[in-house]
């Protein structure tokens, strides 16, 4: 069962969400449900315990999906990437920047409860 919902989003995030969907070839409101969905599903950082904020400090990306964006950056570069291989090469760079960016977000919770030095 789903509920339509009205909102009211910045102009950033609906250019975003439209090149992404452009990009992906997906309807515009299944990426942004995704993005919301995905927002949903993992916790705050500031409200992890200290044990699992120094996990995300240290996350990589899964062995497989590290080769796999590897061979598919490589195929990239030498421009002999698919379409099929351009999707599966833009979600797994969307899924790297987003560990990156809770990776940082880690690291200055970190650093605020004492738990890593500050970076200089």
């Amino acid at each position: 069962m789903s509920e339509v919902v009205t909102l009211e989003l910045p102009d950033d995030l609906v250019k975003r969400a439209r090149a992404v969907a452009a990009r992906t070839n997906r309807p515009f409101n299944e990426v942004l449900v995704e993005w919301i969905d995905r927002a949903g599903a993992e916790p705050s950082i500031e409200l992890l315990s200290d044990e699992q904020v120094l996990a995300v400090c240290d996350s990589e990306l899964e062995p497989a999906q590290q080769e796999q964006l590897s061979e598919l950056l490589a195929k990239n570069r030498e421009g002999q990437v698919s379409k099929a291989e351009r999707q599966q090469l833009d979600e797994l760079m969307s899924t790297y920047r987003r560990g990156l960016l809770r990776k940082a977000q880690a690291l200055r919770v970190a650093v605020a409860r004492g738990l890593k030095p500050r970076l200089s």
